[in-house]
């Protein structure tokens, strides 16, 4: 089972697919929201989908592909969680989670087209794995208790500005993490009890050509330890989202070109799909 949204953006249709169908949510649920994820999102899906509730829709190839959550309320990033990223960055390895945040504006459709900011000269790509909130959750006792709190897992690329994030940061590295579409994510949400989300093959390339290939194994602080770590510092909601950090083969690193427009990103994780986007020059809105 997965959970998905298609349609223009603004009136995404609430999708499951099941066995390759896709069927409409909307007898269940208006969206794939933080009140669905959090009152049972699999367990009333299969009652309806077994009950014969759910009416499929034989057009759902032909529909955009829209983010697989509604806007969350929060996007919560980690910081060079893998070692050798640490590395190819210059630094040494954390000792506790990096935070840093995106705004809910930054998350759109795994296949949209993404703007590069005006005046930016140091685009990057960020293939990571996304957990999505199911249940508030604060002050956890320990790691254990995290999984209890996950509705599921997605695919994201944390596009980033490397010279806003670094040069002009003043410290924090959100400048060059929130621009608007910043964070394109899909195309679908996993439920973290079809998924295990230790030991998934992340990859990207860019206009064809191999740049990430690493694994989720490689995790410096897996999932349920930042789950944990966070719950101590922010309450988190239902529909929030934490992007969990990206393996070595960044533009960061010397060895690529920042991004330009008209370059092609695809990235892809196990279990959770394929992404493609076209970077795009800023332009002035009429």
């Amino acid at each position: 089972m997965k959970f998905a949204r298609l349609g223009e953006s603004g009136s995404e249709i609430p999708v499951v697919i099941d066995d390759g169908r896709h069927y409409d949510l909307r007898p269940v649920t208006s969206d794939v929201d933080g009140e669905f994820l959090r009152t049972d999102p699999v367990g009333r899906t299969r009652a309806a989908l077994d009950a014969g509730a759910l009416p499929e829709l034989p057009d759902a190839g032909s529909m955009r592909v829209g983010a697989p959550i509604a806007r969350p309320s929060a996007v919560i990033c980690i910081g060079m969680n893998y070692a050798a990223h640490a590395a190819e960055s210059g630094s040494e390895p954390p000792s506790v989670p990096i935070l840093f945040l995106k705004t809910p504006n930054t998350v759109i459709g795994p296949n949209d087209a993404v703007t590069i900011p005006r005046g930016s000269e140091k685009t990057d790509w960020e293939v990571e794995l996304g957990v999505v909130i199911g249940s508030r959750t604060a002050y956890l006792d320990s790691p254990e208790e995290a999984a209890a709190h996950i509705a599921g897992y997605v695919l994201a690329n944390d596009v980033s500005e490397r010279d806003f994030q670094m040069t002009v940061s003043g410290g924090q590295w959100s400048k060059g993490k929130i621009a608007a579409g910043f964070n394109p994510t899909g195309p679908w949400l996993v439920p973290a009890s079809e998924l295990d989300a230790h030991g998934l093959r992340l990859r990207s390339w860019v206009n064809g050509e191999p740049r990430q290939d690493s694994n989720t194994s490689d995790m410096i602080f897996d999932v349920p330890t930042l789950v944990h770590h966070l719950s101590q510092y922010v309450t988190l909601e239902p529909g929030d989202l934490i992007l969990t950090g990206t393996p070595q083969g960044v533009a960061l690193s010397g060895r690529y070109p920042y991004l330009k427009p008209g370059d092609v990103v695809e990235l892809e994780i196990e279990g959770l799909g394929r992404q493609r986007q076209e970077f795009v020059a800023w332009e002035a809105q009429r």
